[in-house]
């Protein structure tokens, strides 16, 4: 998550398993665990300046940057791959504009620009394999699948609210091919997420007030699940390492549970309506949900056992369990701030 945060941060993210999280801070970036939750690393300002992104791969010591925030030592149309264990950059990818975003694999890096997608071999053998224009993408929105099994990127498409399917696997072919379009929504994409394997595809639009989920292979919408009834901006949303749920938060102050696979567990409107609601009547709200602070950016994702964490700009950690039947238990609660700032101590 990015772009949207207040000054204290410029990116906030989960790794791609969920086992960490970075963020960026004027004076640096801190890598914190998640189970149990501990700095573990903190890269300092001397050695990276301040950073707009930050990367992780999975959890090596592997780190994507992109300059930005008060105290830049690098240009922003660079990505700089940092290795901590040596504690130096040790790759360099210069872009003629800025870059946006970043999101790597093991064997790739992707960097997302405002008109175009650059895709390179990472991190041995660095060097660019494809190339996409696009249309604007100031959010920088992407999403690249972590499975060995297949490697599909995620982006916005050529029409208002589509997204299009890449399959990168391909690596001899300078344009690789694409699995195709999906419609989504009629307004612009606001947060798209993928499964672990890339199986599946969630989307959300500006309008933040529903969420589709398709099945890449044969593109159709497999459900339409409802966020709430008034318009959000929905800062991120995860699927569960077994797909069985997603998560989405939003500047509501809610972070919101569905169930995928068994989507019965789904609450429905309980009130006969007769008709007059049309859809909205049919819509699918979530299983469960639980509150954050209201307008404070925060990213989610499932933890073991049917627990999620919600990391927020205010520097607020929380952890919640759920069932089946929809209720939510506090399991955690701290300032990981406060973990910051007792390491520099």
């Amino acid at each position: 998550m990015s772009r949207s945060s207040p000054d204290a941060f410029s990116d906030l993210r989960f790794n791609q398993r969920f086992e960490c999280f970075t963020c960026c801070y004027a004076d640096g970036c801190s890598i914190y665990d998640v189970e149990p939750l501990a700095e573990k690393a903190f890269l300092r300002q001397e050695a990276i300046g301040s950073v707009a992104v930050a990367e992780m791969l999975h959890r090596t010591n592997l780190v994507a940057i992109v300059a930005g925030g008060r105290y830049p030592k690098f240009s922003d149309n660079t990505v700089l791959v940092w290795d901590d264990k040596v504690k130096e950059f040790v790759l360099e990818f210069t872009f003629p504009s800025r870059v946006l975003n970043v999101r790597l694999r093991r064997d790739k890096l992707v960097a997302i620009l405002l008109n175009s997608i650059h895709i390179f071999s990472f991190p041995n053998d660095a060097k660019k394999l494809l190339d996409f224009d696009t249309r604007a993408n100031p959010r920088g929105l992407c999403q690249l699948s972590a499975s060995s099994d297949r490697q599909l990127l995620c982006f916005p498409g050529s029409k208002t609210g589509s997204v299009q399917l890449i399959d990168i696997s391909n690596e001899g072919q300078r344009r690789s091919s694409a699995p195709g379009t999906v419609q989504a929504h009629q307004h612009e994409l606001a947060c798209m997420a993928l499964n672990h394997d890339g199986s599946l595809l969630a989307t959300a639009s500006v309008q933040g007030t529903l969420i589709r989920v398709f099945d890449v292979a044969s593109r159709r919408q497999l459900l339409e699940l409802r966020r709430g009834s008034d318009s959000a901006l929905v800062y991120c949303m995860n699927f569960s390492a077994d797909s069985e749920y997603l998560c989405a938060s939003s500047d509501k102050g809610t972070v919101h549970v569905f169930a995928i696979k068994a989507p019965q567990h789904n609450r429905r409107l309980a009130i006969p309506t007769g008709g007059l609601l049309g859809p909205y009547a049919d819509s699918q709200w979530g299983l469960a949900s639980f509150t954050v602070p209201v307008e404070c950016p925060c990213i989610c994702a499932f933890g073991k056992e049917r627990t999620i964490s919600a990391i927020c700009v205010d520097g607020t950690f929380h952890k919640y369990s759920f069932t089946t039947e929809g209720s939510c238990t506090r399991e955690g609660f701290q300032y990981f701030l406060e973990l910051h700032q007792q390491l520099l101590l």
